[in-house]
């Protein structure tokens, strides 16, 4: 028995022993493709030899400082390598030890940036239905996972509201012009915000692509410039949340890159450190540090292993490989022959109404019937049925439901390592082709 709190008691989960390159290993001999990098996470696959060596190289050096009394030459080298042409105007970073952690913190400095310009009535955060900002309790009060925060509705804060997102797979209405749908996701804003009173409103929140809560939905062209203009037009900033999309996933480095807009903080985590080490981070717009430096000069916030030294080498290491390596390109690349692969084996199956995403961060959608887009009975959880009809066949994805309103809908992530093949990619798509039927065989 097993005396980790896992995130079943019923069973406990496979014995990972060993990983290298796309695959883990398991304590009972079995080989399995991470075909989606755990939660989009493992960006450079496992057992990166230049990873590991910088942080036993780290290590040799010093493994904690504590950031009121000392800085480090890994957190102050990875900010330079993230910031030094100031991308969109972001100019400083911030690293913590997760995604939920960072959007805590972009959610507190973007507040107190209104108190150090003396707006101290703005106290209201928007975002979107269906979309995932991280598990702490602000972090999930921001979000729009209706299944994630139901257990915690009653302690979640009041400050959030929520808009519709940019789905048009499930929300654009037959009679509606891409134009149409957005200018109405656009009007909507526009309503919340006098609703709530434009001078009232701190921010909008945002995933550019949507991760795990609805499975890779990308915005329509022009929709993101719309939010922007809104934002702008009420003094309100922009924080758009690149934790699953950002740091290469979707085929830039900032996947806010591909709408032409740039926001005033982006949250980055997972592709940030590959899992080599927990990290996570707020990139900050120097209009923010500006106000900061001409009021107090201080962020009203903080924690023990912020800008932890070995955390930030290794993710300083990851971003070198993938520079060096020019991986982002392969991400493209294999990112066109993902989604070719998944169109060509399952675009005509009975039973997958979607299939959606940017570069190597692409997910399928299950209907019972195409035409209607009828989605499963949850009770059958064929999302889970599919995870294991894939594992079975040695690969790991990351299923999901709730696609539509946190309890209806069935979809499956795929996000492979910025390192795979155009085998990998093969095999991928054969593995998971092959759960699809069996798992829907099941039913």
């Amino acid at each position: 028995m097993s005396r980790v709190l896992h995130r079943t008691l019923f069973a406990d989960p496979m014995l990972a022993v060993r990983g290298e390159g796309i695959y883990l290993h398991t304590a009972d001999g079995e080989k399995i493709i991470d075909g989606s990098g755990g939660a989009a996470v493992a960006c450079l696959g496992h057992g990166n030899a230049r990873v590991n060596a910088a942080i036993a190289e780290q290590l040799s050096k010093v493994a904690y400082v504590h950031t009121a009394l000392f800085t480090n030459e890994a957190a102050e080298e990875l900010a330079d390598v993230l910031l030094g042409d100031e991308p969109g105007g972001l100019s400083h970073a911030y690293f913590c030890s997760s995604g939920s952690e960072g959007m805590e913190a972009a959610i507190k400095l973007a507040r107190q940036y209104f108190l150090e310009i003396g707006q101290p009535q703005r106290t209201r955060y928007i975002a979107r239905r269906q979309g995932y900002h991280g598990n702490t309790l602000g972090a999930l009060s921001a979000g729009g996972n209706m299944m994630r925060r139901a257990p915690y509705a009653p302690i979640l804060s009041e400050a959030f509201s929520l808009v519709s997102p940019c789905f048009a797979y499930r929300f654009q209405r037959d009679d509606e012009t891409d134009e149409q749908y957005v200018q109405r996701l656009a009007d909507e804003l526009e309503a919340e915000f006098q609703r709530l009173g434009p001078q009232n409103v701190i921010a909008f929140c945002a995933e550019p692509v949507v991760g795990a809560t609805t499975g890779c939905v990308t915005a329509l062209p022009g929709y993101f410039k719309k939010m922007r203009e809104i934002c702008d037009r009420h003094g309100a900033l922009m924080i758009l949340d690149e934790v699953m999309c950002g740091m290469g996933r979707t085929g830039t480095l900032h996947a806010w890159e591909q709408e032409g807009i740039t926001p005033d903080i982006q949250i980055v985590a997972k592709g940030l450190g590959g899992g080599y080490q927990p990290i996570g981070g707020i990139l900050i717009g120097k209009r923010i540090i500006d106000a900061f430096r001409a009021g107090s000069g201080s962020f009203m916030h903080g924690h023990t292993y912020q800008a932890h030294p070995v955390a930030c080498a290794a993710a300083l290491a990851v971003q070198k490989v993938i520079r060096e390596d020019n991986l982002v390109a392969n991400v493209r690349a294999m990112g066109e022959r993902l989604a070719a692969g998944l169109t060509e084996r399952l675009g005509n199956h009975r039973h997958v109404g979607d299939i959606r995403g940017r570069g190597l961060f692409q997910a399928i959608e299950l209907v019972t019937d195409r035409a209607t887009k009828a989605t499963f009975d949850p009770a059958l959880k064929l999302n889970e049925r599919i995870k294991q009809a894939a594992f079975d066949r040695g690969l790991a994805i990351y299923p999901m439901g709730g696609t539509i309103d946190g309890k209806h809908g069935d979809h499956i992530c795929i996000a492979p390592p910025y390192i795979a093949t155009a085998a990998d990619i093969d095999a991928i798509v054969e593995r998971l082709g092959d759960a699809v039927d069996d798992a829907v065989a099941s039913l």
